[in-house]
């Protein structure tokens, strides 16, 4: 008689089966996810071309500006650069009035602040001169009242002085000026204000400012702090390089807020002078400025959002 062995079933075509439909499952997740990170890439590069703020000739971080051949500023990845070039064409997207210098932009990617530097061939300011706060600001608000018949002529919006967001400090060591003044667009709610800084060199001074949210300022200037040990001026530039016989200002600290020179001697009078000054002096921030900034960053930064 034939005897059967009894055998084990035979479920290799089953496992066979489930294994391969796990492969393609892990296949096809990993191809689900390059879409969504080429989707997300091709979302960010259509919003930035649709921006042409994001278009500008913008050096990502890290990276070092030159600025005014000069100085030079180094920037932490997180961080971008912008050119005198390109500065003047922000200025425009941004309705600010030209300023006659060359201008060099430094800001986060998403454009949270933005700050602008020039460099002034004024000579050698010396900085004993004492300062007062309360005749300084007064200058400010007549000057800008008369700033405003320029702006009303272009069609922008006027300015009226609100106070000091915080007064005029001098860092003796430093050799760095810096002040913030308070404005609110006349006929609204809407308030502007403006951080300088001026950092005091041998043959004259680089100014800043530094354009933020009133909400957003504190923490803006803070961050904008961090960045200035990258900052330096070239070899022979530093205002420790000072020499008998270099250029020497006409004026001290006081002037560098209300308008330099032109506040100290004009055919004007003062306070034309600085209105001039100040008319072009004051920066703003269009509203929904921080999209577009959003766009900068997803950009250059070959990164996705981390929110998208």
């Amino acid at each position: 008689m034939t005897q059967t062995c009894p055998c084990r079933p035979n479920h290799g075509s089953k496992y066979s089966g489930e294994s391969h439909a796990m492969r393609m499952r892990s296949v096809l997740l990993a191809i689900l996810a390059s879409a969504a990170i080429f989707m997300s890439h091709a979302k960010a590069q259509d919003a930035a071309e649709q921006n042409p703020i994001a278009q500008l000739d913008w050096q990502i971080g890290p990276t070092e500006g030159s600025i005014a051949n000069r100085a030079s500023m180094a920037l932490p990845e997180g961080f971008a650069f912008l050119g005198a070039d390109g500065t003047r064409k922000l200025n425009v997207l941004f309705e600010n009035p030209a300023s006659g210098v060359d201008e060099y932009t430094v800001a986060p990617e998403d454009l949270r602040w933005t700050s602008f530097f020039n460099f002034s061939d004024v000579g050698y300011i010396e900085d004993n001169e004492s300062l007062d706060p309360e005749e300084i600001l007064d200058s400010i608000r007549e000057g800008t009242r008369q700033a405003n018949v320029e702006r009303r002529q272009n069609g922008w919006d006027t300015m009226e002085i609100v106070g000091w967001s915080f007064k005029p400090q001098y860092d003796e060591a430093l050799k760095t000026l810096e002040w913030a003044v308070l404005a609110q667009i006349e006929g609204t709610d809407r308030q502007v204000v403006n951080y300088n800084t001026r950092l005091l060199g041998r043959r004259g001074v680089m100014e800043v400012v530094l354009v933020a949210a009133p909400e957003d300022l504190d923490a803006s200037i803070a961050e904008f702090k961090q960045l200035l040990p990258g900052f330096k001026y070239g070899a022979g530039e530093k205002y420790a390089d000072f020499k008998p016989g270099d250029k020497v200002a006409a004026y001290g600290l006081a002037a560098l807020i209300t308008g330099g020179a032109a506040a100290v001697a004009s055919k004007k009078g003062v306070f034309a002078a600085i209105a001039v000054f100040l008319a072009k002096a004051w920066k703003l921030v269009l509203v929904g400025v921080l999209g577009i900034g959003a766009a900068v960053r997803k950009l250059f930064s070959g990164k996705p959002d981390k929110q998208a």
